[in-house]
């Protein structure tokens, strides 16, 4: 039995060293409120067994075989820079494994939300790359994904997490899957290390808890003692982790790849995804919000601007750098996903433009079936030794053949390519072709020859003879030792206010380990990337502040990373429109075509549903202050001094939503006598963001400029934390 002095919450039955422990010793067992089932044999038989029967044992890593392993961070490769060898046995055990974990939900990425569109080439990138997509004035049709990585399918979208962010382009030289993240860097540099930075990510085995959240102790754990996901962890602990909308959420490659043009010249390149709309996030209170009152948020907001006929787009664009023999530049090494090259080095040239303009018709045939691939290549685009894409190829295609039933997952609906396709590939579940022939096998005079292999100059697609040499072993390069500067880079090149919530985020997330060791350890981390960041954390926590470890650089800034500072079409921007019976509907009416007319979308919210007026004045109510918050809206015009339900009283739900939106820092405004609402509600027309106009075309005038920088962040006096 549990002691009765014991304080619930502890993951593990004994507490954690400060350092990493390195003396063997066999697993721990159990906690002392947990209890596995009896250990009987099929036939119901008592078997008499010792200690814990069931669960792993001995004291060193093995094979599922019993086979000792000395290292499980580094992938097999040809030399330090080298490919990942297909011999590399514990590799394919531990990813087909990973793999095959849940069924039949992805084992990450499992909530999602996808639309369809086109993206247009503006041949800017003919010089680079051969591929017919990217040729100027060419449409391809484009399916792409948006999910969370932690959650199940049942989680809300609004969780701290990394956003996946994938791009099937149909065209007519088979399937490209661009397969990316809101994040340019990744926490782990070798796909080895997959399944571990996952598995201390997600819920903790014994409880299943915290769903969709990276605040426990595994993930800080883990994150602690692989320093290499330093720089990832910052990015997910800034605004970036809690996205505004999908439509407001940029696009990563992540990893380097190889472009081939028409001449056989290489280019190394990494993709970025520019959002139109601009890079925008929530704030902590909306995301909190937002995961109770309406957990399909993102979803929700996507679908319906589509609907509407406010199309996302995002600019499509390379970085371009040599393809030297050493894979770097200025000092950056490309073949390192946790590492970004800062774009005041190398300028994103943008490529093309993608528009969403149509939602999926079944949720489950489309996004839940479509099948994602690194490996799904057309000519033109060719991978590099990035080992993390290495072991990718791998992982996908093994998940789907899981997932989707068998091998035969590329011939459902959503994953069909609009090319032609002789794949000699026969039988297999879910096979819906009827093919003919009797000779699927190459090469053959039964079937008159046919499939016949392709030249370069009939668009096959032919890998770069890139050479290879090397010492065969689990390796990495001492270019990837470097953990912190780029984490410092990330922090230092952010605004004050985006800095505050940086260090809000870590100590929540800190705050909801249980150990102490492992909070320590992660100030440890800090220390060694601003100290103004780890004093603010510890501070927080109650435990010292520790000195770095290592000397703290001093970077070029980057503006590009910072979130704040710019202007933004405000096209897609969602508009409260507040009315009640005492509203002028004539200029409600009016100033909602305006709304249209400027791009953005009006929402009439009203006291109740149905509409407000009479006969063909009458305005249709789309949302009621019993079903509306605050975190749908961008900004909100008051029409006249509505919603007064006595002298100097609003009513609460009103006064709520305005609240809010006053300290969310989002723009306020109305005309008419509409002060007397926003002084009923404790808000000072004077204030930063609060426009109150005569004329409700001036308020919406002014609103719509506020909108150009997303929020009103000076607003409220932050201090420096760095």
């Amino acid at each position: 039995m549990p002691s009765s002095q014991s304080v619930p919450g502890a993951p593990a039955p004994k507490a954690p060293d400060l350092k990493e422990p390195v003396k063997p010793r066999q697993p721990l067992p159990p906690k002392d409120d947990q209890r596995q089932p009896e250990v009987r044999t099929v036939a119901g038989a008592e078997e008499k067994v010792k200690g814990n029967g069931r669960g792993q044992r001995g004291e060193y890593l093995t094979t599922a075989t019993g086979t000792r392993l000395y290292e499980t961070d580094h992938s097999l490769t040809a030399g330090e820079r080298g490919p990942t060898l297909l011999q590399d046995h514990h590799l394919r055990e531990k990813i087909t494994h990973f793999d095959h974990e849940r069924i039949p939900e992805r084992v990450v990425h499992a909530r999602g939300a996808a639309a369809h569109g086109t993206f247009l080439a503006n041949g800017a990138a003919e010089n680079i790359c051969k591929a017919s997509l990217f040729a100027s004035g060419a449409r391809t049709p484009v399916f792409v994904r948006f999910s969370t990585v932690l959650g199940s399918r049942g989680s809300a979208d609004t969780v701290r997490d990394t956003r996946g962010f994938a791009t099937k382009f149909y065209t007519d030289e088979g399937v490209f899957d661009l397969v990316g993240n809101n994040i340019p860097v990744f926490f782990i540099q070798d796909g080895i290390k997959f399944p571990d930075i996952i598995h201390a990510a997600k819920p903790h085995p014994d409880r299943e808890i915290p769903q969709a959240q990276s605040a426990h102790d595994t993930f800080w754990d883990f994150v602690s003692l692989h320093t290499e996901a330093t720089a990832h962890t910052l990015w997910n602990m800034s605004d970036r982790g809690i996205p505004r909308s999908y439509r407001m959420m940029e696009g990563f490659g992540i990893h380097t790849f190889r472009l081939v043009n028409a001449d056989g010249e290489t280019n190394l390149v990494k993709f970025h995804w520019k959002p139109a709309a601009g890079v925008h996030s929530l704030v902590w209170e909306e995301a909190q919000i937002a995961g109770g009152v309406d957990p399909d948020f993102h979803r929700r907001d996507l679908a319906d601007a589509i609907e509407a006929g406010a199309y996302p787009s995002w600019d499509l664009g390379v970085q371009v750098f040599p393809d030297t023999e050493d894979e770097m530049f200025e000092g950056i090494d490309l073949l390192d996903p946790t590492k970004i090259v800062p774009e005041e080095l190398a300028p994103v040239q943008v490529i093309g433009t993608m528009t969403l303009d149509a939602n999926p018709t079944n949720f489950f045939a489309e996004t839940e079936q479509v099948a994602f691939h690194p490996g799904h290549l057309v000519p033109g685009v060719d991978i590099t030794n990035d080992r993390l894409l290495q072991a990718r190829l791998f992982s996908y295609l093994d998940t789907q053949i899981t997932r989707l039933g068998g091998p035969n997952f590329d011939q459902i609906p959503i994953n069909r390519p609009h090319a032609p396709v002789n794949d000699m590939l026969r039988d297999g579940f879910h096979q819906d072709g009827v093919h003919t022939g009797v000779a699927p096998y190459h090469p053959n005079s039964l079937d008159g020859g046919c499939p016949f292999m392709a030249s370069a100059d009939s668009a096959a697609y032919i890998e770069v003879p890139e050479e290879v040499s090397g010492r065969k072993g689990r390796q990495a390069p001492a270019s990837f030792d470097d953990h912190f500067s780029q984490a410092r880079l990330f922090y230092r090149s952010l605004s004050p206010v985006e800095q505050e919530h940086v260090a809000q985020a870590y100590t929540f997330e800190l705050g909801k380990c249980y150990e102490e060791n492992i909070k320590t350890r992660n100030l440890g981390i800090l220390a060694n990337i601003d100290a103004g960041l780890v004093s603010i954390v510890a501070g927080g926590l109650g435990l010292p502040v520790p000195e770095p470890t290592e000397p703290l650089s001093d970077p070029e800034l980057s503006p590009a990373l910072s979130q704040v500072g710019a202007e933004w079409p405000v096209d897609g921007r969602i508009i409260a429109l507040l009315v009640d019976e005492n509203s002028d509907l004539d200029t409600v009416v009016a100033i909602r075509d305006k709304i249209f007319d400027a791009g953005m979308v009006p929402l009439i919210l009203g006291p109740h549903g149905g509409t407000i007026g009479d006969g063909d004045d009458a305005v249709t109510v789309q949302r009621t202050y019993l079903t509306a918050r605050s975190i749908e809206f961008d900004a909100i015009l008051l029409s006249g001094d509505v919603s007064r339900i006595g002298e100097g009283k609003l009513d609460p739900r009103v006064e709520t939503l305005l609240n809010e939106m006053y300290r969310h820092s989002k723009a306020i405004g109305g005309w008419g006598e509409s002060m007397s609402a926003l002084a009923a509600a404790g808000i000072d027309e004077s204030a930063l963001g609060v426009v109150v106009d005569a004329d409700a075309e001036g308020a919406l005038a002014s609103l719509a400029q506020l909108l150009k920088t997303h929020r009103v962040w000076g607003r409220f006096e932050v201090p420096p934390t760095s």
